[in-house]
């Protein structure tokens, strides 16, 4: 049997009053809006529909059904619903159901009285398209935005830094061997499966060439200073943007979302000596010690194809991969490494920093950071190649 009622004043020209009163919860049945609908059939002249309730009203979601209902209906009609009279915590959870259909609760409580319409909750307007210049123009400011919110980022490494150097920060020794294990230890199995898989690439494509001329020897080469000079880095960058970039986008994304960041600094702490630093830190002394181990396996790679399948001899192999392998190769692939992990930790950081506090934000900012770091890397790679060609080495 249903207990919601409904009481209808006209006291207020061209104005509906319903009092809601009873129980309008889900277990007592749902009331139709038949009868408004009818109340508005009898009254054409109705401009506004207000809201109120009784002391003893009880309720749960069956009322907002209702409320939604009701609002469907005066949208297609034209007249606005003030639900001021409700219950804040109806009217909380009666915005949140119009947000999910795109229609804006305030628009719909409070509309404009000389027939501008108020928008159907159900069937919102579509913006319209903005034009391309604007777009382009929005898109430039973003970027430019983007590369201020960058430098001033590494500006405040830069002066944490300082004062960590100075002893003035505020840095955990133990947090900062779990970053290194984290950078380290934890990716030696993915770093060493892709170098002997990329090693073992490269000798098979310059076993097709080779084959021709009768210099299969030559593989050694070709893989040896590939490796050690840009492809073990890039692939490590790579591997680390992948899985230690988006894990420090995503913690301190978290930490951003659970307002953990503005407690640090309301506790007079800066985020970036506190958080920032030990990551940074970590990966940049961990990569080249990464990439040096990656030149080793792909060197492995390359050793085991050509030993195993094209029948060279192994110690004439390695004889030549030492002969090929300058040592100013060895210190180009660390630079590489060096800038990467620089690259790698601040992208993730900062993309951790800057994120919304909601969970879509989380995810925008962990694949954010991998992207950045990625980009980075190649463009780094390319810069670093054309200094080196430069300067001869």
């Amino acid at each position: 049997m249903l207990s919601g009622k409904l009481f209808f004043d006209y006291s207020i020209p061209k104005t509906l009053l319903i009092k809601l009163s009873g129980d309008w919860r889900i277990s007592a049945g749902l009331l139709s809006v038949d009868e408004v609908t009818s109340q508005l059939i009898i009254h054409p002249d109705t401009a506004q529909i207000n809201l109120s309730v009784s002391q003893d009203l009880k309720w749960d979601s069956g009322l907002l059904s209702f409320l939604f209902k009701l609002i469907r209906e005066s949208g297609r009609k034209n007249i606005p619903v003030a639900c001021g009279g409700l219950p804040q915590e109806a009217q909380r959870l009666l915005a949140l159901a119009l947000k999910a259909h795109g229609a804006n609760t305030l628009s719909v409580a409070a509309s404009k009285r000389d027939g501008g319409g108020v928008p159907d909750p159900l069937n919102p307007a579509r913006k319209p398209r903005e034009p391309f210049l604007e777009r382009s123009g929005g898109k430039a400011l973003q970027i430019s935005e983007s590369l201020a919110a960058g430098l001033n980022f590494l500006g405040d490494i830069a002066v944490s830094f300082l004062r960590l150097i100075t002893g003035k920060s505020y840095f955990r020794p133990e947090d900062f061997m779990l970053i290194v294990q984290r950078c380290g230890v934890d990716t030696l199995l993915l770093v060493s499966l892709i170098s002997l898989l990329v090693g073992m690439i490269l000798a098979f494509v310059g076993s097709i060439q080779l084959k021709m001329f009768g210099a299969q020897i030559f593989i050694s080469d070709i893989v040896g200073i590939a490796m050690v000079r840009v492809l073990s880095a890039v692939m490590t960058g790579i591997i680390m943007s992948g899985r230690i970039g988006a894990s420090f986008a995503a913690e301190l994304g978290m930490m951003q979302a659970n307002e953990e960041i503005d407690a640090l600094r309301t506790l007079g702490i800066s985020p970036v000596e506190f958080l920032v630093i030990p990551r940074v830190l970590a990966l940049v002394m961990m990569m080249p010690v990464l990439t040096i181990y990656a030149d080793l396996m792909g060197v492995l790679g390359g050793f085991i194809i050509s030993v195993g399948m094209l029948n060279l001899n192994g110690i004439e192999y390695l004889n030549h991969t030492q002969a090929a392998v300058k040592l100013s190769y060895v210190w180009v692939g660390l630079i590489h490494s060096l800038v990467f992990g620089v690259i790698i930790a601040v992208a993730g950081c900062l993309r951790g920093i800057e994120c919304e506090r909601n969970a879509a934000g989380v995810g925008t900012a962990t694949t954010s950071a991998v992207v950045t770091g990625i980009t980075g890397i190649v463009i780094a790679t390319a810069v670093i190649t054309f200094i080196c060609q430069i300067l001869g080495v």
